[in-house]
């Protein structure tokens, strides 16, 4: 049975890709408290399901380093019809990065490239209708598109993916635009053409929700994570900026602070 708050077009899953999956499982379980399921290795690769209190937040897979990408968090929109949205893509001017396949009992995915460039992944629900603990503390709160072409972005995710969209902001320091609107949104786009580092591409970042910022900092420095970005109080939250000990990058988000 499809989960009907995840509307087809928006965020419905997240996954990690882990050159170490051990070291990664301690880290994510001391820092936000989550169980794991490792799949069936012949039918799932050993696909690992992350859990906070028994409700599924997450995903974890080996980096085995033939692809050439780091050690990434990935966000998948959710889709009706896998073949439909990867034609789509491909008239929208994306890109194809591996074709829909199906996942045993479970559903459909692929990976595409955005107009823009960024990487995000597609799932068409089976048995996995995405998320169950989502919008709280130790499971992801927001998903956000950070890229240099923001016009062409918007567009291609309107297009493509149907989405609704909401001018959150429109001047020159601070361009935003959000899947729905309000309380109601269910991921955004910014224009991250000021800051976006110099060779980094258009890309996906995920907010997971802490009960306290500072005090997740700590217990992250304390199990071998990176401060990126230190914490700063925004309209939206405490928020900061974390990678995990083999690289990969995530926000963190205290609500109401």
């Amino acid at each position: 049975m499809a989960n009907p708050d995840i509307t087809p077009g928006a965020p419905c899953w997240i996954d990690l890709m882990t050159s170490d999956p051990d070291k990664a499982k301690d880290f994510y379980a001391q820092l936000f408290g989550w169980d794991y399921e490792v799949g069936d290795q012949e039918t799932y690769g050993g696909y690992t399901t992350a859990f906070k209190d028994g409700r599924s937040v997450a995903g974890l897979m080996k980096n085995d380093g033939q692809s050439g990408y780091p050690d990434v968090w990935t966000t998948y929109l959710r889709v009706e019809d896998i073949n439909a949205a990867v034609e789509a893509v491909t008239a929208a001017d994306g890109q194809i990065f591996m074709p829909p396949m199906v996942v045993p009992e479970q559903g459909s995915m692929g990976m595409i490239g955005d107009a823009s460039g960024a990487a995000v992944g597609v799932w068409q629900f089976g048995g996995h209708t995405g998320f169950q603990a989502h919008g709280e503390p130790g499971a992801a709160v927001w998903h956000e598109l950070h890229t240099r072409d923001y016009a062409t972005a918007v567009k291609f995710y309107e297009n493509v993916f149907g989405w609704e969209t909401s001018v959150m902001s429109d001047t020159a320091e601070f361009r935003y635009t959000t899947l729905g609107a309000a309380e109601g949104a269910k991921a955004g786009i910014l224009d991250a053409s000021a800051f976006l580092p110099e060779g980094v591409p258009a890309n996906w970042q995920v907010y997971f929700g802490v009960e306290n910022t500072d005090a997740a900092i700590e217990k992250a420095l304390s199990l071998g994570g990176q401060l990126i970005q230190p914490a700063e109080n925004t309209p939206f939250g405490r928020l900061a900026t974390l990678a995990d000990p083999t690289g990969a990058m995530f926000k963190i988000d205290q609500e109401n602070v």
